[in-house]
This record gives structure tokens, C-alpha cells and sequence, in this order.
């Protein structure tokens, strides 16, 4: 769930809550809703969206799309985690990257996102290589569970298998454009009110 804490003309102050009453420190979709959400009540083209200690800028792109400016994004070295190769990503939130195949989501989310080698748990993704600048994966959502689809996932997957330069992450729930740059993630995708 999104809650909206303070809003401005180009400038919104959101908290992100999981199924299990957590906090989410990030949320690439949400953060992205939130912009369109704000640019739709002002007409305003480009905004900034807070979300913990981040500011992510969230600007139109046309047609219902929207491109966020992630930040940072650090990629830490391959580990093995209870007998599973992994890459931790951290997009503002945690990240386990796991290549291999998608399906195994449901049997590795759990065994990894509460694994003592995250204390405060994490998120997971499985993920395959299609072939250059293109990934599906599935992911598990630390306090949620399977999700269909994940920005800060796509943004995670995307650092975790290609580095610099732009990748398509297919997920079952749609398809989102991640942009690396010198260890830096713009995130593109849809924002479509639904209620």
C-alpha cells in the first residue's frame, strides 16, 4: 500500500507498507505512481518523489509512460547463500539476485528473503539471461511474497546481469526499461489508474 505523507505542486512525500505491515524503504512502481499520480493533480511534466531518505524524479515520457531516476545502485560481488549463487544489489532496498530459472521463485523467495545472512530480510529475483539487454525473471517480495512484477526488481536484475547500458526485464505482470549508467538506474514503465 502507498500512503501519501505530504504533498506539494512538484514535490510528494510518500511511505510504501507490505501485506505484512512492514515498511518498504523503496518501490520503483510505487514511486513511479506516485509521480503520475502528482503530475496528473498539477499538469507539471517532472516532479520529485521522497520516499525514505531517496528522491527519485519521475518525469512524463508520453503515452502513459514514465521514466524515474532511481540513483545510486550498488552491486556486490557474487556469493553463495544457503547452497545458492547470488548477487546483493542495493537500489535504496535489498536485493538477491539468483540466475537460473524463473519458475524456482517460489521454492528460493522464501528460503533467501528471511536467510540469517540478511538480518533484515530481502528482496529476491530469479532471473535469465534472453540474450543482450533483455531478462525475464520472477520475483518474491520481502513481506508480500510472489508479486508479478517489481521496479526496484527490474532495476536490481537489470545491474545484477548487464552492468551499464539498457535492458528490457520481462516479468509475468509486463515489461520494464531499466537505463545503466555509471553505477547510477533510470527505470521506465507504465502508470495507469485503475479505481
Amino acid at each position: 500500500m502507498l500512503q501519501v505523507l505530504r504533498t506539494g505542486e512538484r514535490e510528494v512525500e510518500i511511505a510504501i507498507w507490505n501485506t505484512d505491515g512492514s515498511t518498504a524503504e523503496m518501490s520503483g512502481n510505487g514511486t513511479r505512481i506516485a509521480g503520475a499520480w502528482l503530475m496528473a493533480r498539477t499538469g507539471a511534466q517532472d516532479v520529485r518523489v521522497l520516499v525514505g531518505p531517496r528522491a527519485v524524479s519521475v518525469r512524463a515520457v508520453g503515452g502513459g509512460t514514465y521514466e524515474s531516476e532511481m540513483g545510486e545502485v550498488e552491486v556486490g560481488p557474487r556469493e553463495t547463500v544457503g547452497g545458492v549463487g547470488l548477487t546483493t544489489v542495493d537500489v535504496g532496498n535489498p536485493h538477491a539476485v539468483v540466475i537460473g530459472d524463473p519458475n524456482d521463485v517460489t521454492r528460493l523467495g522464501p528460503l533467501l528473503e528471511t536467510h540469517p545472512r540478511f538480518p533484515n530480510r530481502t528482496n529476491v529475483q530469479v532471473a535469465r539471461v534472453d540474450g543482450p539487454g533483455e531478462v525475464t525473471a520472477r520475483v518474491w517480495e520481502r513481506g508480500v511474497g510472489e508479486t508479478t512484477a517489481s521496479g526496484s526488481s527490474a532495476v536490481a536484475v537489470a545491474a545484477a546481469t548487464h552492468g551499464d547500458g539498457d535492458v528490457v526485464v520481462h516479468f509475468p505482470g509486463g515489461d520494464l526499461r531499466v537505463h545503466l549508467h555509471g553505477g547510477r538506474a533510470w527505470l521506465t514503465g507504465p502508470a495507469e489508474p485503475v479505481a
